[in-house]
């Protein structure tokens, strides 16, 4: 069997840090980090045939991260139709008559260009939900070879989610099982679309318990509601706790917390935190969907995400999605994610803000269980070097991606931003490159 020709060892210069070092130089040995030399340390000196990639002083962070995403409906927008009153509802029905008219080679196609997206905008793994609620599973099958596909350059984890709920729908458990036997790896559900609370809460524990049995991870869409009294995330941390769960277990959404009593959150917040569940919100899709039958005041739905951070919860932000029934915007750029975020959440502080550009990087890495993330040395060489200063910089700025580095490798490219200016009255044309 030939051999794969390895890759030349890589030589980043002078980069900055999101923790705000500079005048960094980090060398990548077969496709991890070997060496960080700070500015204070003696100089680098690379092995022959090093790949050189100047950072002139701009910012180099982990690859972005998405940990709730719903790649089986993406760039589906206008199919079969367009979904004119923009709420949630709305779009779970257009869903479901879009489902029996999808093709595999349709769902891969658009899967696949939404990753091509993905990796330019230096968003190296996502967290798919994929419905279940199929009985051919065409969406799995498809979504399944897409992660074969991609698997070179993006890092794609797959939930099995019961999209008309795990006891709503007569085939959903039985789906779910097959797909969890054809390789899909973590456990989904959407307990507050059951017909009943009480059905709700039987379905995370039932779901909890499957996952338990296979070793697997949990990640439930989890009170995506403005009631507050839809209080799954209660449930879910105690099966969480009582199945030994802990750290393995995500609640999406959440958004019926935003509408909650600040008395029942006191005691729900140390809950989620002594069974070590995992929090996901999405700002951009929370803030469009939620509220939506209020009048004035009218509520932002996102959940409370500085709350569960200063509650020592792991708070990640996901995309959720990108021109499908739900949503007609969106690009695949995690930082108007961050930006959306910090907005919604009021997290304007600069400590704040820091957090937001984490909910995009580390802390969803924690959510998938990344192995070899981050910056330290036997890290994966896997980065996106962006044109900012700092991580606030680069939500301020959307920054550019200057490149795209997995393993190694660099796989994307784009120039720096600027600007030519000629304007009345100003004697000098005016060259000069983003930001300011």
């Amino acid at each position: 069997m030939p051999t794969m020709p390895t890759l030349p060892p890589l030589l980043i210069r002078q980069a900055t840090l999101p923790d705000g070092r500079s005048g960094v130089d980090l060398l990548a040995i077969d496709g991890r980090i070997a060496e960080i030399r700070e500015s204070t340390d003696p100089v680098l000196t690379p092995p022959a045939g090093t790949t050189l990639l100047d950072a002139q002083g701009w910012l180099l962070s982990p690859p972005f991260v998405d940990a709730h995403f719903h790649m089986d409906a993406t760039l589906s927008h206008g199919l079969p139709r367009i979904n004119r009153s923009g709420t949630l509802l709305e779009g779970i029905a257009l869903w479901g008559e879009l489902k029996p008219l999808l093709t595999a080679e349709a769902l891969i196609e658009r899967a696949m260009a939404y990753c091509d997206w993905a990796v330019a905008r230096g968003l190296l793994a996502i967290r798919s939900h994929v419905d279940v609620c199929d009985d051919r599973l065409l969406a799995v099958q498809a979504l399944l070879e897409v992660k074969r596909r991609v698997a070179p350059y993006l890092d794609l984890q797959l939930v099995a989610f019961p999209q008309d709920g795990v006891l709503r729908s007569a085939t959903a458990l039985a789906n779910l099982k097959r797909a969890l036997d054809l390789g899909v790896e973590v456990v989904g559900g959407i307990p507050h679309f059951e017909r009943t609370a009480e059905q709700g809460a039987e379905s995370v524990k039932l779901l909890c318990e499957l996952a338990a049995a296979r070793g697997l991870r949990v990640d439930m869409h989890c009170d995506e509601s403005d009631d507050p009294l839809s209080r799954h995330i209660e449930t879910l941390a105690w099966h969480t706790q009582r199945l030994g769960l802990q750290g393995r277990v995500t609640g999406s959404h959440l958004t019926s917390m935003h509408s909650m009593d600040n008395y029942y959150v006191s005691k729900l917040l140390p809950l989620i935190a002594e069974a070590g569940v995992q929090a996901v919100a999405n700002p951009l899709i929370n803030i469009t969907l939620q509220g939506r039958h209020d009048s004035y005041p009218k509520r932002r739905g996102m959940t409370r995400v500085p709350e569960l951070m200063a509650a020592g919860v792991n708070v990640a932000f996901g995309h959720d999605c990108v021109m499908d029934p739900w949503y007609s915007l969106g690009s695949g750029d995690m930082l108007e994610v961050a930006a959306m975020g910090l907005h919604v959440a009021q997290m304007t502080s600069q400590d704040a803000m820091r957090a937001c550009f984490d909910a995009v990087t580390v802390n969803p890495a924690r959510i998938l269980g990344l192995p070899g993330y981050g910056l330290a040395v036997g890290c994966e060489a896997s980065f996106v070097l962006l044109q900012a200063r700092s991580p606030v910089e680069a939500i301020r700025l959307r920054a550019t991606r200057l490149a795209v580095v997995r393993r190694g490798r660099v796989l994307a490219r784009t120039p720096a931003a600027t600007a030519t200016l000629d304007l009345p009255g100003r004697p000098d044309r005016l060259d000069w490159t983003l930001p300011h």
